[in-house]
């Protein structure tokens, strides 16, 4: 029998999975369509509630089917083996692949401050390393896991208390009045929530590992919902920082938005810090989506003749050739696109794909005694269904080429089912 994680580990590739680059890069995006501090604050907020709805259907999802595959065994067995495809299909082209590629296109940008200039060598090689690092047995990744995460929210922490804590004297992006009533109703509002749903992509994260959970009627659903209470908390607090410290102006369309704040609360050297530190969380980051991944890949593997060779374990249990696929896949997309543009069409294909899934969570009927059942169930699932597809179609309409560069990839999957059958 393989070694199973416990609760800390599951909660730690939550965690790991949603502080990310989003975090990180996101409300300078955001400010570029909305500049009202609590139209920010909104935004956070409404993709707290909103992950932690989904967190109650996939924890229902997942302690009523205890495998691991997440969304491939939910549509498989609620709708159709098609969409379960679909969904693997999306995750290996661009769901779990293109977190990957944009964290290690980050890592470099935030090691600039130090004289590292952006390479696509020195983030394939991140990638690479951190493939090495699960290739072996759940023990290593495990560890390799806990660690990198710990340094991630200990981190996090520490920003935001030191933002809470000293003043920068450099002006800010603070806006109180009352120009959010009209901000929250327009299309940038909708589209800068593809960033807040990216940022939090990853609260289902342990759903997709269920068979490797100990105890996972309860095990799981702790570590879905109280990580996603923690990290939305952390998320609300760090992006009122980054307003407090940096102008709209300066802020505006940058990716390195967190670098600008804490440059000028901390001067440069401490920014330099901040940046370097910045690049080494996104390591746990990398490493959990590339945990993840692959075990997806490997349960739609399982049921598809045409990519049965991807089902193949080592010794251990691990899934060498899938997770090495989805690195192959993750180095390719980190050296084509745009930052934005790889996060806008992942996010919305992603943001599609998690929607089917929870509205597989409403036809569960006979559940397991040891089931986790959704409070309030159908209310939570139809809140983050009807709010899912406004910022879907907001996104279509104001993004088309990133929207329908997400719905091709779909397209192809439907193709490669066709002819695997």
């Amino acid at each position: 029998m393989h070694r199973k994680i416990g609760i800390w580990t599951a909660s730690s590739i939550v965690i790991a999975n949603m502080i990310g680059t989003g975090i990180f890069t996101s409300v300078g995006f955001q400010l570029s369509a909305v500049q009202n501090t609590w139209s920010i604050i909104f935004l956070w907020l409404a993709g707290g509630i909103l992950a932690l709805f989904g967190a109650f259907a996939y924890a229902e999802l997942g302690t009523h089917f205890k495998d691991t595959g997440g969304d491939f065994i939910y549509l498989s067995r609620i709708f159709h083996p098609m969409l379960g495809f679909l969904t693997a299909w999306a995750g290996l082209t661009v769901g779990f692949s293109a977190p990957v590629a944009l964290a290690a296109i980050a890592f470099t940008k935030y090691l600039q401050p130090f004289g590292v200039n952006q390479s696509s060598l020195l983030a394939i090689a991140l990638i690479l390393l951190v493939t090495i690092m699960h290739s072996f047995t759940i023990r290593h990744s495990s560890r390799f896991q806990n660690i990198s995460t710990f340094i991630k929210i200990a981190f996090l922490i520490t920003l935001i208390a030191l933002g809470l804590m000293l003043d920068s004297n450099t002006g800010n992006a603070l806006d109180y009045s009352g120009s959010w009533k009209n901000e929250i109703f327009g299309s940038g509002f909708a589209v800068s929530m593809v960033f807040v749903s990216y940022a939090f992509t990853g609260w289902n994260a342990a759903a997709y590992i269920t068979g490797e959970i100990q105890s996972p009627a309860k095990n799981l659903p702790r570590a879905l919902l109280v990580s996603t209470i923690i990290v939305s908390f952390l998320y609300i607090l760090f992006n009122w920082v980054l307003l407090q410290h940096a102008t709209v102006d300066a802020l505006s369309g940058k990716e390195e938005a967190s670098y600008i704040s804490f440059r000028n609360l901390l001067g440069n050297e401490g920014g330099k810090w901040v940046s370097f530190f910045i690049a080494i969380q996104l390591i746990a980051t990398i490493s959990s989506y590339l945990w993840v991944g692959p075990r997806v890949t490997m349960a739609m593997a399982k049921e598809h003749a045409l990519w049965r060779p991807l089902s193949k374990t080592n010794q251990h249990g691990i899934p060498v050739r899938a997770l090495w696929l989805h690195a192959g896949i993750s180095i390719i997309l980190s050296l084509t696109g745009s930052f934005e543009k790889v996060l806008l069409y992942a996010g919305f294909v992603l943001q599609l794909m998690t929607s089917l899934t929870v509205a597989a969570s409403l036809y569960i009927r006979n559940k397991n005694e040891d089931a986790f059942v959704t409070p309030w169930k159908p209310l939570p699932q139809i809140i983050f269904l009807v709010f899912n597809a406004w910022v879907l179609i907001y996104t279509l309409i104001d993004k088309p080429v990133e929207s329908i560069s997400g719905l091709v990839i779909l397209l192809v999957g439907i193709v490669l089912y066709r002819f695997g059958k």
